[in-house]
């Protein structure tokens, strides 16, 4: 399934995105982040001992809410699953651009001995305002 275009406007954005995982137990774990698109798949960049990451590698499923940060009614759910991870300079130059795009410089905080990583993610369902017929 692709993305629609609300969903990657608001993804190259700079809106802010909650995404959503499960623990061990099944519980959900939600956290704030930067989010970006390839225009294909969401991208959201992690360091490998995140307990995200930890939950995607044993359940890849994930759901991720773009809230925009103008209109609270401007919003793309995407429920889908981690189809690759990046890792070595390229996430790293990544969290890099996202800082940029979200903080106007590199990305200052220490990036431990792991690295970063890039979860990909490939849309299942996607839910916008648009799509539910509410704009």
């Amino acid at each position: 399934m692709p993305l629609d275009e609300d969903t990657v406007r608001l993804a190259k954005g700079k809106n802010l995105a909650t995404v959503v995982t499960l623990m061990p137990d099944g519980q959900p774990q939600a956290l704030l982040t930067w989010v970006d698109t390839d225009g294909e798949h969401l991208l959201v960049n992690t360091e490998p001992q995140r307990q995200r990451a930890r939950n995607l590698r044993r359940d890849p499923r994930i759901t991720v809410l773009i809230h925009s940060d103008t209109d609270p009614w401007d919003w793309s759910e995407v429920r889908g699953h981690v189809v690759e991870t990046v890792d070595g300079s390229e996430a790293r130059e990544h969290i890099d651009k996202l800082s940029r795009k979200y903080v106007g410089t590199d990305y200052r905080n220490p990036v431990g001995p792991q690295g970063r990583v890039i979860l990909k993610i490939a849309p299942d369902k996607v839910n916008t305002p648009r799509s539910l017929g509410r704009r």
